[in-house]
């Protein structure tokens, strides 16, 4: 059934049912029910790129209920991308991306958003840095390189803000200048925001853009729009940045000029679709745009540029306009009649519902008010032709959501030609000057700056905390192993602990990799010795001492304790996701023999705790013993089953080990089903009988099931482990099952 049947269908079962209850309270759910459905019908159409009919649902939708500004977000993607293809054209990307290809002529100390420097640089979980008032001013919502959300609780990366004082200076302090001037702004002291920029402007020529931005923020709010526009403006000749794209855009809504602002947010978005603040903007300028204003007259919005609030919400009633808005109590009677209308004439159902199908027809029926023309008409017509043309200035929302093919990313604001023309030479000299990329200055570069404050080593992995300090990755793992706190600032890192999302700080990697390549490649030989130290399987292999493990039987672990989870971490990083099992000891620390276990999954948990699930292979026997950062190690020989030739002695063998299996079997069915069911949860069912039963070193797998399910002491279960004559094992096995067989069963 499609979404328009069921919306029709639903609309008369709750007309009817309103109607025979006679209960406001189900006349409002028909309306909420059928506002929702509408809604729905308005984001499917959005989502599949049908602008024209998505732009009729959600006005329909408008006419039921109130929406919300956030609730055209799918809306606005569908107008953005309609906007990027008119922009672009055939072949012609009018700038829309420049953003993306001047990324490539970043040097290390850019930001990643702005391009400016970073200034003081904070660094995200995922591993990028950006300046911090990019952060505070939630220029962006993901990381521009990984998509990453951003959580806003970052704070400065301890390490490279040091850094950046020591090697360059005066960059560092002309952007805590531009911070003071941001503060001015914060603390509404735009006089003297003004003040401090233009002197940073006239004395600092490479602020300018970063500057001027900032002094159109004061501009704007002390009401002098011509001069922040101007500052918008050479930064947009500049960098044709999204920010500046959005100050613009910011500045004309201040003015009232709504329509020229929509085509400047549509334009900053284009530039950079994760701008949070210009899509909310949009979305509450198409909400005012599409809503009924309460069934008034909608005011076109050349009037209502004139009105004294710039805001779209601020709209005036015409002065020939007689009607009177219904008041709450007539528009609920209103409701009313028509569900009982609805009720009375079920005949005009399918009229009522094609009339819904094309909201066009009836909001011109009973919406449009003294011929007015709607906005949700023009937004409709939007699209009807490529390009914009002097006829058609009077149609508000085409001209707010076409593109100028002149000029891409600037709206006009009457600035002359020549001032243009002065503005671009300026800006090209300035974008000329910005590409020369920085270099660390040889004299200051000291391999002690990048030194790990745990290890005292070069850093390797360098991973930077929420709260701004830097560790090898190796180091910071073993503290939080420990306590889910910063090393040196003692901060909670609980929630980081449980993301365990230890990304290298790509700033600082690249920084050792190119000034510090030496000291690097001796400080990646030594992990590389260590790693393949903590690799060989028969020398210092780490040893879990907990309890009894066997070939093919599975073996899950809760590891909780510090030099364990370190012990497991290190058999993951090493590849070989291998350790050994044996149990305690009181004399040597643990038994002579074990079983080595793999690891197939960990799951960890968020304080850090892990599960493990492994299974047994191969056996050892322990040559000598040893300790390794808190955990037992050992030198091992592995253990094989001495394999049987004589042809005979196999067919007895073979004998010995299908009468074990018989007998096995059948204690195993008898078992009550408590213990039954808990063997089978813990350890699997039986394995199948083996054709070949000298086919793996182990020797058959039903024996090692067996052994670890029998209810028999761990002295015992070692004994048998340790055997390499599968006839023995056998034997062994075969006298504990007819001694619990002797047992009576109660």
């Amino acid at each position: 059934m499609s979404l328009q049947r069921q919306v029709g269908n639903t609309v008369e079962e709750r007309s009817a049912s309103a109607f025979f209850i006679g209960a406001d309270s189900d006349t409002l759910s028909v309306e909420e029910d059928h506002h929702q459905l509408i809604l729905q019908k308005a984001n499917a159409l959005a989502s599949e790129n049908c602008l024209k009919e998505a732009i009729d649902w959600f006005t329909v939708a408008m006419r039921y209920g109130p929406v919300r500004p956030e609730q055209l977000s799918t809306f606005v993607d569908c107008i953005l991308r309609n906007f990027k293809s008119k922009a672009a054209g055939p072949g012609a990307p009018l700038g829309l991306n420049r953003d993306e290809g001047d990324r490539s002529r970043d040097d290390v100390f850019d930001c990643l958003n702005c391009h400016s420097f970073l200034g003081e640089p904070v660094t995200l979980a995922c591993g990028h840095s950006y300046c911090k008032r990019c952060l505070e001013r939630r220029l962006f919502s993901k990381c521009k390189l990984c998509k990453e959300p951003t959580r806003g609780e970052e704070k400065a990366n301890v390490i490279l803000c040091g850094l950046l004082e020591k090697w360059f200076p005066d960059e560092m302090s002309r952007s805590k200048t531009i911070c003071e001037v941001e503060g001015l702004c914060r603390g509404k002291r735009y006089r003297e925001a003004v003040s401090l920029a233009t002197d940073v402007i006239q004395h600092d020529p490479e602020t300018t853009v970063s500057a001027r931005l900032s002094r159109a923020e004061a501009y704007m709010a002390l009401k002098q729009y011509r001069l922040a526009l101007e500052d918008t403006e050479f930064c947009l000749e500049s960098s044709c940045s999204a920010e500046a794209a959005f100050r613009k855009a910011m500045v004309l809504y201040e003015m009232g000029q709504v329509d020229e602002s929509l085509q400047a947010f549509l334009q900053c978005l284009a530039v950079d679709e994760d701008f949070p603040r210009a899509k909310r903007q949009v979305e509450k300028i198409l909400c005012d745009l599409l809503s009924p204003d309460d069934e008034n007259v909608k005011v076109g919005l050349r009037e209502t540029t004139q009105n004294s609030s710039p805001h779209l919400r601020s709209k005036t009633l015409a002065a020939d306009v007689q009607t009177q808005p219904l008041s709450p109590v007539q528009r609920q009677h209103q409701h009313q009649a028509r569900a009982i209308s609805a009720h009375h004439h079920q005949d005009s159902q399918e009229k009522r519902w094609e009339s819904l199908e094309r909201p066009n027809l009836s909001r011109a029926h009973s919406l449009r008010v003294h011929g007015s023309v709607c906005g949700e008409e023009r937004l409709k017509r939007v699209w009807s032709a490529p390009q914009l043309g002097d006829q058609e200035k009077g149609s508000l929302l085409k001209r707010k959501l076409s593109v100028s093919d002149t000029e891409p990313c600037l709206v006009d604001s009457g600035s002359s030609k020549h001032k243009k023309q002065g503005v671009a030479k300026g800006s090209k000299q300035q974008a000329a000057k910005a590409k020369t990329h920085r270099s660390v200055p040889g004299d200051l570069l000291d391999p002690n700056d990048f030194e790990c404050s745990l290890c005292m080593r070069l850093y390797y992995e360098p991973v930077t905390t929420p709260c701004g300090h830097t560790f090898c990755k190796n180091c910071l793992e073993r503290c939080l192993d420990h306590t889910p706190q910063c090393p040196l600032c003692k901060e909670s890192l609980k929630e980081y602990l449980a993301c365990r999302k230890y990304n290298v700080t790509t700033v600082l990697d690249m920084l050792i990799k190119q000034y510090l390549s030496q000291e690097f490649a001796e400080r990646t030989k030594t992990h590389l010795e260590e790693t393949k130290e903590l690799s060989d399987l028969t020398k210092n292999v780490p040893i879990f001492v907990c309890t009894m493990a066997y070939p093919t039987v599975p073996c899950p672990l809760h590891v909780f304790e510090p030099r364990y989870r370190l012990m497991i971490r290190r058999c993951m990083e090493t590849g070989t996701r291998q350790f050994g099992m044996c149990i305690n000891d009181p004399q040597k620390g643990f038994a002579d023999h074990g079983c080595m276990l793999t690891i197939r999954s960990v799951h960890f948990l968020p304080d850090g705790r892990s599960v493990v699930d492994t299974i047994g292979g191969k056996r050892f026997r322990v040559l000598s013993r040893g300790m390794k950062d808190g955990y037992s190690t050992a030198d091992i020989e592995h253990l094989e089953d001495t394999r049987v030739e004589d042809r005979e002695e196999l067919e007895s063998l073979q004998e010995l080990h299908d009468e074990v299996y018989e007998q096995a079997r059948v204690w195993f069915q008898n078992l009550k089903i408590r213990f039954h069911n808990q063997i089978l949860q813990h350890f699997g069912p039986m394995p199948e009988r083996e054709a070949d039963i000298q086919a793996t070193p182990n020797g058959p797998a039903c024996c090692w099931w067996l052994l670890a399910v029998l209810p028999i002491d761990p002295r015992y279960q070692l004994s048998v482990l340790s055997m390499t004559s599968l006839k023995e094992r056998l034997v062994k096995i075969q006298h504990i099952l007819t001694y619990l067989q002797s047992i009576p069963n109660n």
